[in-house]
Parts: C-alpha cells; structure tokens; sequence
C-alpha cells in the first residue's frame, strides 16, 4: 500500500446507533478514529415502525462537515444494514420514510409465498435464508400501496443516503443479495420470481459493485452543510457484514466468522453459493461479499435481546451498566440455564424482554435465572451455543473444515462470549477488530484510490493496525458445552425462520 493522500470517511449504519469515522494511511497501517455517534431510535407511525433516516442523514451531514473542515477529505461510503428500503418516485422524492424490519406487517406472507411458489422455492432461485423481514415479504406487504404504485426506483437504506449525496441511484450488490429479490448465482434480480408473486421487476437501479466510485457530492448539497467541494462518494460493500467479513484479519483460509452485534451472522466465506434442500431445510443464506466471494452464513441472535433489556432497566429507572453484568455473569454457573435463540418472542421489540426470556426458559423446562446475572449468563450462552451449532452446520453443508474462528463487532468486546464459543466450537477464537464494518468500508475506499490490494493485501494491513485476543478453548468448559449441546439437541438454535 502506498501513503495515503488524506482521510477517508465511513458512514457505519447499525440497527442500534449510526456512527461516522475517518481512517487514513500510517505507512502500512490503517489509522481509525471514530467522530461523531448518534443513536437510531424508530419512531412509531400511524401506519406502522418507520427509521428516522433523515434524522440519521442530518447527523451524518454535520459530522462530515466537522471531518471536511479539518481539510483532505477525500472520499466518504455507506455501509448499513439490509432488507429495508425507500422509494422514490419519478422525480427523485423519498415516498416516505423507510419502514423497519420489526414492522408487523409482513407477519403471515411467508406462508402465502409458500403457497404461490411451492415449499422451497424462493430459496432456490435466490439462495437466501428465508426470513418475513426479507425485502420480499415487505414488497409483497406493500404492494397495495400509493407509494408503491407511483414508485420509480427502490433504493436500500445505503443506497438511499448515497443517493441523498449524489443523486445516484444504485443497488449495490452486496446488499442486495440480502434481500431475497436476487438470484445469488448470477447477482441479477431474478424477474421470473418476482413475476410470479405479482411483484414488480422495474423497479431496481443498476447495480453497484464495491469499489465503485459514484460520484461527487452535489454542489447544492455540499454547499448547505458547508462540505469542501470534490468530495466523492464510493460504493462500497454496503451490507455491513460484508464490509465486516472484508475486515477480518485471517491469516489462513480454512477460517469462520462470526460478524456480532444487534445480530450474530455465522458463516463461512466461500468462492460459490451452496444451494440446496440441505442448506435450506437448516436456513443458510448465500449473501455476495466482496471480490465475487459468497457469505455462507445464517443469522443467529447477536445482543438484541441484551440491548432490549439494558432499554428496559434505562425505561424503569434502575439503568444497569451491561459491562458490568457480563463481568458479574461469568462468576455464574455455566449454562444453567437456556433459550432457543430463533424463539419469535425474543425477535420482537419490548420493555419486558426479561419476563420473555425468564418465560421461555419455564417453557422449555430450563431452570428460571432469577437475578439479572444469571439472566445475562442464559442469554450469552445460548448466543456462543446456537453459534457453535451454525458453524458445525456451516463446514459439513459445505464441505470445508475451520482452523479458526475470527468474531468481529461489538461481540469482540464481550469477553465472556468469547470464551463460552471457543469452549462450544472446540476452536482457537480471535477477537477483533471490534469496528469491523467501518475498517472494511475504509480499505474499500483505499482500493478505489489506489491505495489498496486484493483481500489478502487488505486482511494484513487490518493484522498490522488492530490489536486481537486469542483464546484458546477452556477444557472443562468444552465438556460443560458438549453436555449442553446434548441436553438442548433438537432445539432450532436460531435455524428457526423468523
């Protein structure tokens, strides 16, 4: 890699909290500072759950002006979550707010697509983990719609504040894949599909790969939020676990993922899509990556349910400091207690998401954590449990064995996570770095300046620039987890369609 010109920036969208970042180049090292965190709170509409994404536009806006003030800003990209989406009509106006995939409204279309398709179809045409969060099933719950009929183009939450910038409307590839409106094999919305559900097939912009560049920032819009101009936009993996999974710092190829915040994305990075009964009866998904690289992976439970309590104990007026709790979680009995990390009634938003865990463990004849300790210690053991499952799944479907397994993300923090899967998948774990979407985002953005290799090229500067933590599996604690794997076996682990 060469010096680098100046600073780049990473818009990183999560589910819980939007954030932006400046990185440049230190000789071989990647230099990463985070500058401007706001949260991201749904706002509950007459029609339904909708993100406050001009609210999240508006924060970004100033912090990128704070970055451009500080001169050489060079280029800025977008990664965020998938499936959720805005509209925009033939003029370029937003249709409204994008909904959030929590939204109730999809509830019950898996099983009407079942019957118009025929059991398995979608998967087959598309090689996604058939979710009714999936951009699918939210189509197909909005088609009746004003907004969609007018509609012009339908543009992912990155997509959309790329568009926002530039006036460029995309469907970055990555991204898309998530979305079950693509065929996994060929990255082209499979059409044939989407006609049979009575879905629309006109409305997708052409694609993006990562690494593209966009283009600048509009004068009009730089101008208003006081930008220097030439600012330009880059099109990178814009699904924040590819960016993630592009950040992992692996030295050898025989290596597993775990991308862990709000959610956990399992998986295996793989040159092909592995598309069959097998992997969709066990809910895989086949999601592109960068380079043409497929993310074999399932979505499993990161910490939604941890941050939905932590929202609960703030709501009650007795806030708990969750760092604190996962110290006080690992002098705890190992899996004492367990949920089903694909139970419905742990997906949904709640105050009351300790009364569902405490439930679901009465359900199952799991022994009730009283305290909220034991509470953490359930829900963090039954998170590293269903992961170790996934994985083990992963390498038999397809046919490949891991040396290692890499947990990037928030996950990275949690150091007892971290010791329960080294325990659970009998495997050397290594943590870090902990803001791997936005590291991926930036080294995307140094390739389309020059400044950047291939994966391998990327995947050693991340090793030269963030510290890791190795463990190495606790014995005794393998043999607990082998007991418990037993004891839970037929449990879904969070194969369960959402």
């Amino acid at each position: 890699m060469r010096p680098a010109a100046g600073h780049h920036a990473a818009i990183d969208l999560g589910a819980s909290s939007a954030r932006l970042f400046a990185g440049r180049l230190d000789g071989e090292r990647l230099v990463v500072s985070a500058r401007h965190r706001v949260a991201n709170t749904p706002v509950r509409l007459p029609d339904g759950l909708h993100w406050d994404l001009l609210g999240i536009y508006r924060e970004m806006l100033g912090a990128l002006a704070e970055l451009s003030r500080e001169g050489g800003l060079v280029s800025v990209g977008i990664d965020g979550w998938g499936v959720d989406y805005g509209l925009l009509d033939p003029e370029g106006r937003l249709l409204g707010p994008p909904y959030h995939y929590r939204d109730e409204r999809t509830r019950g279309l898996g099983k009407k697509v079942s019957n118009i398709l025929g059991p398995g179809e979608l998967y087959r045409a598309t090689g996604v983990q058939e979710m009714e969060i999936n951009t699918v099933f939210q189509l197909l719950a909005e088609a009746g719609s004003v907004a969609y009929r007018k509609a012009r183009y339908l543009l992912l939450v990155p997509d959309l504040l790329g568009y926002f910038l530039t006036g460029e409307a995309r469907f970055e590839r990555t991204n898309a894949s998530t979305t079950q409106l693509v065929d996994s094999r060929t990255g082209k919305v499979a059409e044939e599909v989407l006609g049979r559900l009575g879905l629309r097939t006109d409305l997708f912009p052409p694609p993006a790969r990562p690494g593209e560049v966009l283009g600048p920032v509009l004068p009009d819009v730089a101008a208003s939020a006081g930008l220097a101009p030439g600012l330009t936009v880059v099109s990178v993996a814009s699904h924040d676990t590819a960016s993630a999974v592009l950040a992992v710092p692996a030295e050898v190829e025989g290596f597993a993922y775990v991308a862990s915040g709000t959610w956990s994305l399992v998986g295996l990075e793989l040159e092909a899509p592995v598309i069959g009964d097998e992997s969709r009866q066990a809910n895989f998904s086949n999601e592109l990556g960068a380079d043409g690289t497929v993310r074999f992976l399932r979505n499993t439970m990161g910490h939604w349910v941890l941050q939905e309590c932590e929202r609960a104990w703030v709501h009650s007026g007795q806030p708990r400091d969750l760092p604190s709790l996962l110290s006080k979680a690992q002098a705890e009995p190992a899996f004492a207690s367990l949920v089903d990390t694909g139970d419905p009634e742990l997906a949904r938003p709640g105050l009351d998401m300790a009364d569902r865990v405490r439930a679901a463990c009465a359900r199952s004849g799991e022994a009730v954590p009283e305290t909220d300790e034991a509470l953490v210690r359930c829900v963090v053991d039954s998170m590293a449990l269903a992961a170790a499952t996934t994985l083990e799944e992963a390498q038999r479907l397809a046919g490949r064995s891991v040396d290692v397994v890499h947990v990037v993300g928030g996950g990275a923090a949690n150091d007892l996570y971290l010791e329960v899967l080294a325990a659970a998948t009998g495997l050397p774990v290594v943590a870090g770095p902990v803001e791997a979407s936005a590291v991926g985002n930036l080294l995307m953005q140094l390739r389309a300046s020059g400044q950047a290799g291939d994966r391998k090229d990327m995947r050693a500067t991340v090793a030269a620039s963030f510290p890791t933590k190795k463990l190495t599996p606790d014995l005794a604690l393998s043999k607990e987890a082998k007991l418990a794997r037993r004891r839970v076996e037929g449990v879904p682990s969070g194969a369960r369609p959402a």
